[in-house]
């Protein structure tokens, strides 16, 4: 089993005990990028992203030990998401001349929940990223490209086809499974969300 697919509960579980090394570069690996975009998209530059990511990253190495997670009491991405909006709001606190602090405090997104839009869509974009990690490991180069070029960039299925040294009908079937392939992989995950 691919450290993609182990249980996020399996995750925090072992993260509550005596956490090696290698399980917090699987966290940071998991949730990095995504703490990251939610930074990027409550405006921060790429730098205070990173400086962001590291503080989150730092309070929940202080907060882990004995932790158990317990769905009844809220799921891991809502917790998550609270300590990456503190450390957000620290950090636009910090960049800030103190004569606007005041303004920050009534006007930061991330002290309120009006922000909900930006983590939905950084939390659907961390599913797909998760799963294309997958798409990657399962399906040959040849057809990643076609789905990329075609599915996503949207160039024409004659001019992949062409480019590749496929059929075009083969073009189509590449977008078709792996398609097929994401969506079974995005499903199960949000099944599965803490």
């Amino acid at each position: 089993m691919t450290p993609i697919e182990r249980t996020r509960a399996s995750l925090l579980a072992r993260l509550s005990g005596d956490a090696d090394r290698a399980t917090w570069l699987e966290f940071f690996d998991a949730y990095g990028p995504l703490v990251h975009g939610y930074a990027r998209g409550r405006g921060l530059q790429p730098v205070d992203a990173d400086d962001v990511v590291q503080e989150v990253l730092l309070s929940l190495m202080r907060a882990m030990p004995g932790f158990r997670y317990d769905p009844a009491r809220g799921r891991f991405r809502g917790y998550l998401r609270t300590v990456a909006a503190r450390a957000i709001s620290a950090r636009i606190r910090q960049n800030r001349p103190a004569a606007a602090l005041q303004d920050v405090e009534l006007a930061d997104p991330a002290l309120s929940t009006d922000d909900d839009d930006v983590w939905e869509d950084e939390w659907r974009l961390h599913h797909v990223r998760r799963a294309m990690r997958v798409v990657e490991s399962e399906f040959g180069e040849r057809d990643r490209l076609a789905f990329t070029r075609y599915a996503v960039n949207g160039d024409p299925p004659e001019q992949t086809a062409r480019e590749l040294g496929m059929s075009i009908d083969q073009v189509y079937q590449a977008k078709s499974r792996i398609l097929r392939r994401l969506s079974t992989l995005i499903e199960a995950r949000r099944r599965g969300e803490d």
